[in-house]
């Protein structure tokens, strides 16, 4: 009997879902711990789970191999660190929009039909509109976004090399790891105040357990299996899924033409789903 595989779409929604819990437990902790005392906690802690998990020390590790789990780390960790600060200064779903832009450049260069290539300025569209700011929205804010969204394509392009390559989620441990030492000025001078307070450094970690850990190595999964376009098509699931759990979990409702974007964003996925790039 035929086991039958999660499509990309259900494994997105998924790690989406996990990873915006992780996002609005870490918005909670905000005032309490700095943005970059968080993403550092994220980070680090993500990364020691992993590679105890897997135990990655004991695979062979070529110089090769640690420069793209590297690379790949420090564009994860800075994206995490950069969303954060734009997070504390904008709604979930609007500073996740903004850092969608990142993803539609990678697949704006990938696209090669004109069903996909309507699909994706379909998707643009609604992302453009739940980018609208808000009025306690910032410049700064949406800087840091679009910082983000730079560190986004990067993880896309790194992530799927790593994932070629075999490392997967040894590559993915070990890649954080690297990533939470590149963000560390950020964030050292909040792990006092971390450790001084259990509470606070549960919550940080189950940030990194939510954020990190589920939804990275189910990217890890799925980039094995679909080209790299199609993955960062898919990416446009998140800024809809983001925006569910800003209203649901921080009570962030959006506005009419916000739903009209997520509409969009959906319609654009479905029109999108019938050109399945899965390896034979």
């Amino acid at each position: 009997m035929n086991s039958v595989r999660p499509t990309p779409e259900v494994l997105f929604v998924i790690g989406g879902i996990s990873q915006y819990l992780g996002a609005a437990t870490a918005i909670g902790l905000f005032d309490e711990i700095a943005p970059g005392g968080v993403a550092f906690l994220r980070v680090l802690g993500a990364a020691l789970l992993l590679i105890a998990f897997r135990r990655s020390w004991r695979r062979s590790w070529s110089k090769q191999n640690f420069l793209w789990a590297g690379a790949f780390g420090a564009s994860l960790a800075l994206m995490n660190l950069f969303i954060y600060l734009a997070m504390d200064r904008l709604p979930l779903g609007n500073a996740v929009a903004i850092e969608f832009l990142g993803p539609i450049a990678v697949a704006a260069i990938g696209t090669r039909t004109t069903r996909s290539a309507g699909a994706l300025i379909l998707a643009a569209s609604g992302v453009l509109v739940l980018a609208g700011v808000q009025d306690d929205g910032t410049l700064l804010g949406v800087f840091f976004a679009l910082l983000a969204g730079a560190m986004w394509a990067g993880y896309i392009v790194l992530g799927h090399r790593v994932a070629q390559d075999g490392l997967a989620v040894d590559g993915l441990g070990v890649g954080m790891l690297i990533g939470a030492v590149v963000i560390s000025p950020s964030g050292l001078g909040e792990v006092g105040v971390a450790f001084g307070d259990l509470r606070i450094l549960g919550l940080a970690l189950a940030a990194g357990l939510l954020s990190n850990v589920i939804p990275y190595a189910i990217d890890q999964f799925v980039m094995r299996q679909i080209t790299r376009s199609r993955f960062a098509f898919l990416q446009a699931l998140l800024p809809v899924t983001a925006t569910v759990v800003g209203v649901l979990s921080l009570g962030q409702s959006p506005s009419w033409s916000e739903c009209l974007g997520i509409g969009s964003v959906i319609v654009a996925i479905a029109i999108s789903s019938g050109e399945r790039e899965f390896r034979k």
